[in-house]
Parts: C-alpha cells; sequence; structure tokens
C-alpha cells in the first residue's frame, strides 16, 4: 500500500511570496514557447533578476504573475521545476524542523505519514519527474541534493 504524504489542495499559498520562483534557461524556454513568446519577450515581461538568477515577478498583492485566484496557476503545463516540485524541497526533505514549519503554510502536506516517509516519498518523486538540480548558477538551489540526482 502506498501512503501518500503529500495532496495539494489547490489553495495557492505556495503561489504567493516575493521572489523566489527562479527560471533556469531550460524552463524559460518551456514558458516562453507556451505562452507563445520569444524567450526574450517572455523574461523581459515576466522575470526580474534577483542575484545571480532570474526569477519570476510577483504582483502588488504578493502572488506570482501567473497565478489566478479562480484557476490558479495559468501556466500549468509549463510551470517551472520548483513549483512542480513543491513541497519537496531540500530543506523539507534533509530537516525534519523545516518539514514541520512547511505544514503550517502548506494543508496538503499530511503530518501523520512522518518525516522518514515524506523525505523517501519526496526523494523518489524528484527523480521518477526529473526535478533534481545539479547546482548550475541558474537552477532553483532548493532542488539541488547533492548525491541525488535523476540520472542516479
Amino acid at each position: 500500500m502506498s501512503i501518500t504524504v503529500f495532496d495539494c489542495q489547490m489553495c495557492g499559498h505556495c503561489c504567493h511570496g516575493q521572489g523566489g520562483i527562479v527560471v533556469s534557461a531550460p524552463e524559460r524556454q518551456r514558458l516562453a514557447e507556451y505562452l507563445g513568446l520569444s524567450e526574450e519577450d517572455f523574461c523581459a515581461t515576466y522575470t526580474q533578476t534577483q542575484d545571480k538568477k532570474l526569477v519570476l515577478r510577483s504582483r502588488g498583492d504578493g502572488f506570482c504573475i501567473f497565478f489566478d485566484a479562480v484557476t490558479a496557476c495559468t501556466v500549468h503545463p509549463a510551470k517551472p521545476d520548483v513549483c512542480r516540485a513543491w513541497p519537496f524541497f531540500r530543506g523539507n526533505l534533509v530537516d525534519a524542523v523545516s518539514w514541520e514549519m512547511a505544514q503550517d503554510y502548506c494543508p496538503g502536506i499530511r503530518p501523520d505519514t512522518g518525516h522518514a516517509e515524506f523525505a523517501r516519498q519526496g526523494r523518489a518523486y524528484l527523480i521518477e519527474n526529473k526535478l533534481t538540480k545539479n547546482g548550475r548558477e541558474d537552477e532553483a538551489n532548493a532542488l539541488h541534493l547533492p548525491g541525488l540526482t535523476d540520472k542516479d
């Protein structure tokens, strides 16, 4: 029997916050193509530089520029990898306290499964969906888990 450690509630909490959605080169290309834009136009319209990375812009209310209160993610089929991976971020996978804090924010995380099972399923999910990152400068740090790659 498979235990599900996360059941998305479509609440939009993970779509709220300033400057955290990193978009790497392949993700920018995927999003631009989905929106029918050149990558240059996509970047000029929807991203901003934060440190050495490009991140999606946030609206004035703090939500991702692609969030809609009725339909949720308006670019869902092409959404960034960090969005595809939530809540299976490095911090939540390696640190039980971070996992516990994430539960306060995300009603879809099931605390009754325990951190060890959450981490096991999270790692498997990242590998299965090819969401692990190798530490390239333009990638989301939250998806870089040394020793864990989708090529293993």
